[in-house]
């Protein structure tokens, strides 16, 4: 799942473009993996209980990718959407800068997502690397040039949108996109916590993210391949866990952390570093505020978190729970 601080703050690409990429254009789904994606109607997952007194907080976990022929029965969210005085969104990093600013930028931004002195895959890999990557671009991608003139990096996230999509699987907003519908039919408000990020010298980040290019950035595109190789097969049945509501596979199915080496390849510049921590926290801490007003302000509320955060023994649910309020999982 795209994390929006690293679209937002690290490739920068919401000056010219959509934090979230649309889904690409629907292709023939593979046939050679074992786990038959669900179809029709699911009911997802049940809702988390945070409460303080009789005002409750509800959270639904998401999950991305989901199947892509997947319709989302959502008749309890529907309920607790309809009965609730707010909607609250994951929060997301919004990068604090100069509009007009921002598009004499664009040629430097286009310029950070392709590899320096016009250089190709082909040569920036490492040659067993390299015969992966053809492999799994032969089978996902197919006839894309243009695709091997891009940063490791970038190029993972091209290659890993692709696999998704020949897959069966998509991480598009679908639960999102539900959610809003219903709170405005529900004439439900609808708060989407922004941490504001601050840049002082635009070309200067744009730079700092360039100077990223190196060993760190295939490690990047290197574990992608890798999880595409060896991990397609869990995310179908993740997918199919969130559909049919069954969290305790979500809870015990592996998985491979794919941000982690593409976070660590951001974080071999000082600066950014710095950036990333500073906006991790605020991310955090301007949902958790969000959650406290509603707490004391509505009887009900629904919120959305991505289900991982739900599981964790460190995420923001671990984080009420810290604060006294009282938490009940699903059934």
């Amino acid at each position: 799942m795209r994390h929006p601080l690293i679209t937002a703050l690290l490739l920068l690409t919401a000056i010219v473009r959509a934090q979230d990429t649309p889904p690409p254009a629907q292709a023939p789904e593979a046939t050679t993996l074992d786990t038959v994606l669900v179809t029709g109607e699911q009911p997802g997952p049940g809702l988390w209980k945070v409460s303080k007194g009789d005002h409750v907080l509800w959270i639904l976990g998401t999950q991305y990718p989901l199947p892509k022929k997947m319709i989302w029965r959502a008749d309890e969210v529907e309920r607790t959407i309809a009965d609730s005085q707010e909607v609250i969104a994951d929060a997301t990093g919004k990068l604090d800068i100069n509009f007009f600013r921002a598009l004499t930028l664009v040629p430097a931004v286009l310029g950070a997502r392709k590899n320096p002195d016009h250089a190709t895959l082909r040569e920036v890999l490492p040659p067993d690397l390299y015969a992966r990557w053809l492999a799994l671009k032969a089978k996902y991608v197919g006839r894309d040039s243009g695709i091997e003139k891009l940063r490791p990096m970038i190029a993972a996230n091209e290659l890993y949108d692709k696999a998704l999509d020949k897959s069966g699987l998509v991480r598009s907003g679908m639960v999102w996109d539900t959610v809003r519908r219903s709170a405005k039919k529900n004439h439900v408000r609808i708060t989407e916590p922004e941490a504001k990020i601050p840049v002082e010298d635009p070309k200067q980040v744009i730079q700092d993210f360039k100077s990223t290019t190196g060993d760190l950035d295939v490690a990047c595109l290197a574990a992608t391949i890798r999880r595409l190789e060896t991990d397609l097969e869990a995310m179908r049945q993740r997918a199919n866990a969130w559909a049919i509501g069954d969290i305790e596979a979500l809870r015990n199915l592996p998985y491979e952390d794919l941000k982690a080496p593409c976070i660590a390849a951001l974080e071999a510049n000082s600066r950014l570093h710095a950036q990333l921590d500073a906006a991790k926290v605020q991310i955090v801490d301007v949902w958790l505020a969000a959650a406290d007003k509603a707490l004391a302000n509505n009887r009900s509320t629904l919120a959305v978190l991505p289900i991982s955060e739900l599981l964790s023994p460190e995420g923001r649910l671990e984080q009420l729970r810290a604060k006294g309020y009282e938490i009940e999982a699903p059934e």
